[in-house]
């Protein structure tokens, strides 16, 4: 386990707006003025600390946000996206150019795997699927055109733990950049102290925590983000996924409870496991000595925040996954929706939903389950009592006699 306070920093750095109110101001303007032409002329030919063009580029609230998620992840820099999969787009498309190739893991999220596997190849970016602890499969599957090893610090649906120091060794010994999706695991691992190179979050889930905007970001290297936000040539700037000012407000000040809710949804979630694995139901979630990551979780996460929100029950086949989640919404446990990091739990079966556009062959192959429930673990003040509810629902479904 490591040491590591970055809601600390963030605090320290942003505890005073440029008005003296305890939150920035929230600029809410596409462009920006210029006292001379000159420095217009200048801002185009290179980015001047301080100031802004024009809100496709940059905007003092986004990169209020941005800096503020770049010490959440120890990096360099950040950018804000629209949403998740803007953030994952525009990296991929800023490095990889028509022929390169990708190696990802084959237990991503479905949208991921869509955008690699369908879109993609009409760019002529191909990408090739592994288990991405399988290091001799990565090591053969690497050729000159490979420019990216693509994985999930912790995977969805599966909760399988990424080997980033094994990975990122194979990376840099390649050249290739090694770019990890932290969504599910924000602030319990610290993927650029393992060797990322680049970090993504979905900002819609945990981070903002509260269900009601999508968002993304990519934190890297100074370098990697002003390739991104080059008006000539970056992904981001040309591609255009800008986020809303409000919008990246709202998720600032939702960022400075992160290490709090974080560390509650870890100990709930933990309890749901212990004691669903105790009524011998197969449960995934990295906490469990039993789950093939544990030992790798322990020596990659920080301390104090505990093993996530996030964990995955087999209900064995689709019919009683079914009604397990409709008897747990009835019984008030939580809501039949996708997403995720909600202070309410939700539940979905991801096989016929967030994992859906992956062929049932693949799906099969990576061990998903058609009886799998993934759940997001809420903010229950009382877990203990939301679990007899959920005992009920595991009984009256047939999973425990």
């Amino acid at each position: 386990m490591h040491h590591f306070d970055p809601s600390k920093e963030i605090m320290d750095h942003l505890v005073f707006g440029e008005y003296g109110g305890v939150n920035p101001s929230i600029t809410d303007s596409s462009t920006y003025t210029f006292l001379s032409p000159e420095k217009m002329k200048e801002l185009f030919e290179h980015e001047i600390e301080g100031c802004f063009l024009y809100s496709r580029h940059w905007n003092p609230t986004n990169k209020n946000l941005a800096d503020a998620l770049a010490r959440l992840e120890d990096t360099e820099a950040a950018i804000v996206t629209s949403s998740g999969m803007a953030a994952i787009a525009s990296a991929i498309l800023q490095i990889c150019s028509t022929g390169d190739e990708i190696i990802s893991s084959r237990t991503i999220y479905g949208g991921t795997y869509a955008l690699f596997k369908n879109f993609l190849p009409k760019l002529g970016i191909n990408t090739k699927f592994v288990s991405i602890n399988d290091f001799d499969a990565i090591r053969n599957n690497i050729t000159d055109k490979t420019k990216i090893i693509y994985t999930e610090a912790v995977s969805n649906p599966l909760l399988e733990v990424a080997d980033l120091p094994r990975l990122s060794e194979i990376a840099n010994e390649n050249n290739l950049k090694l770019i990890v999706d932290n969504t599910f695991s924000p602030i319990s691992i610290t993927p650029v102290h393992h060797g990322a190179h680049v970090v993504i979050h979905s900002l819609t889930k945990f981070i903002n925590g509260t269900s009601d905007c999508v968002a993304g970001c990519v934190c890297s290297s100074k370098e990697f983000i002003s390739e991104l936000t080059d008006i000539n040539s970056g992904a981001s700037m040309l591609l255009g996924p800008v986020l809303d000012s409000f919008r990246a407000a709202s998720i600032l000040k939702n960022l400075h409870t992160l290490h709090i809710r974080i560390a509650k949804h870890s100990t709930n979630a933990m309890y749901v496991a212990e004691q669903t694995e105790k009524l011998g139901i197969k449960v995934y979630y990295p906490g469990l000595p039993s789950h093939s990551g544990h030992k790798l979780m322990n020596d990659l996460m920080n301390e104090g925040f505990g093993y996530g929100g996030m964990l995955a029950v087999d209900a064995v086949d689709e019919q009683t996954a079914d009604k397990l989640m409709e008897k747990m919404q009835r019984e008030k446990v939580g809501y039949l929706a996708v997403s995720l990091g909600y202070f309410k739990t939700l539940f979905s079966s991801p096989g016929h939903s967030t994992s859906s556009e992956i062929p049932k062959e693949e799906q099969k192959a990576m061990g998903l389950s058609e009886g799998l429930v993934r759940i997001s673990i809420g903010l229950d003040n009382d877990i203990k009592e939301t679990f007899g509810r959920i005992e009920k629902c595991y009984s009256e479904v047939g999973l425990i006699k």
